[in-house]
């Protein structure tokens, strides 16, 4: 799955996380003032915020786009001398694209959250009669929002665009990785299903849940500095009194607590998902060898093949019954969490409307990366299972011991066990 798309996978992944660390302190100790040399210094400590879109090309924001670029291929040019890959331009410089998209996605979503401030609190001034407003002011206000949107939905879909080459290069690579050992894995149960079906449904689920994934991490990074410059404006929280940093040990503790309820109500999923396609492909596989062969494909093998299909779904349907009370009944409280904590210091009169509506936006962000987890369950579920069944060709190909559940299937002599 990796092998055919990354040189070397485990130093290869290894590499990343400690380029990216040595890269990430690199700008914190002072790369961000480097800038300064070529004419593109960091704002001043007392600059007014810029609101807009002209912040992204601001001096700051076009000294990162040189740094990363240049740590990017620094990166790429050492893997090129030390593990060429056919794919490496795809795997480095294409995984590096995306991950830039993403970073500046979250951008345009703080950009945005420094644009609630003080329109909401123009709004709030004007409704209530302290200030006035003309309305090409309020226009003005308004299509500077405007400009984010655009921005941030073309640049979003380019990025589709894109992703969806990249995750087809990945796929192109497993399917010619596999096709190229055919002979020792054609013996595996389903082999033809896992190399046509499983390595689409790989690259798919890859699609969506990576780049979520990378997603929450860039929004976490981006948005924790704000929740905590905005956590001066609570004074205390509902029932925990006064803490530090109030707004953040929220998000953590409310994050905490829907993701490991999740993964408790779900335990049971990935296993019941794996069978499920086991004995959908046992079924399929029946149906085409009746249409080539007159003794297969008889009413009572296909009428028990079909009875295996039916009876693990309906023991999935049970298991997502209570799996999705837990889910929803936690995503419904979610939406007035953050309101929640507001209360007392709405009620002390420490907030403005603009400040409201930042902290609901800003602890919106930060708990939707801390609930990745819960988001994404259903989907990493399916990922579970389908990474199950193509982890029998990776140990066919390595030698070592099959998956215990094709270990069944082949004592029980090919044919799905009764569940």
């Amino acid at each position: 799955m990796f092998v055919s798309f990354f040189p070397k996978p485990k130093l290869f992944f290894m590499s990343v996380v400690l380029w990216s660390a040595v890269l990430v302190a690199a700008w914190f100790l002072g790369g961000a003032q480097l800038g300064a040399l070529i004419g593109l210094p960091p704002a001043a400590p007392d600059a007014p915020p810029i609101i807009g879109v002209s912040i992204f090309w601001s001096p700051p924001f076009i000294w990162f786009y040189i740094y990363f670029l240049f740590g990017v291929l620094l990166f790429y040019g050492f893997w090129r001398w030390y593990s060429p890959n056919p794919w490496l331009r795809w795997s480095i410089l294409g995984s590096a694209l995306i991950l830039f998209v993403v970073y500046f996605q979250v951008q345009v979503s703080v950009a945005v959250n420094a644009w609630y401030g003080p329109f909401y609190d123009l709004i709030q001034a004007v409704l209530s009669k302290s200030e006035t407003a003309t309305p090409e002011q309020l226009y003005r206000e308004v299509g500077s929002f405007a400009g984010l949107a655009l921005v941030g939905m073309n640049v979003a879909v380019l990025n589709a665009f894109f992703v969806s080459h990249w995750i087809f290069r990945w796929r192109t690579a497993m399917n010619d990785y596999y096709v190229s050992h055919w002979e020792r894995l054609r013996h595996i149960e389903g082999a033809s299903q896992r190399v046509q079906e499983d390595t689409m449904r790989f690259s798919q689920i890859m699609e969506s849940l990576g780049v979520a994934f990378v997603d929450s991490i860039m929004t976490l990074i981006a948005f924790t500095p704000v929740l905590i410059n905005l956590s001066r404006h609570i004074g205390e929280l509902p029932i925990v009194g006064e803490v530090a940093q109030p707004l953040v040990l929220a998000a953590i503790a409310w994050s905490l607590f829907g993701t490991i309820a999740l993964a408790v109500a779900g335990i049971r999923l990935p296993g019941l998902q794996f069978r499920n396609q086991r004995v959908e492909a046992a079924y399929r596989k029946e149906l085409v060898y009746g249409e080539d062969h007159e003794d297969r494909a008889q009413p009572a093998t296909l009428a028990e093949l079909f009875s295996n299909v039916r009876r693990n779904y309906f023991r999935l349907y049970f298991h997502y019954v209570y799996f999705n009370v837990v889910r929803y009944t936690y995503l419904q409280a979610n939406n007035m969490f953050s309101l929640l904590i507001m209360v007392p210091s709405i009620a002390a009169q420490r907030l403005t409307l603009g400040l409201m509506n930042q902290i609901s936006y800003a602890f919106s962000q930060v708990t939707s990366s801390f609930q990745f987890l819960v988001n994404s369950w259903s989907t990493i579920v399916e990922l579970l299972s389908v990474y199950k069944r193509l982890h029998a060709f990776e140990a066919t190909l390595s030698g070592d011991e099959l998956p215990k559940l094709d270990q069944e299937y082949i004592e029980a002599g090919g044919v799905e066990e009764r569940a």
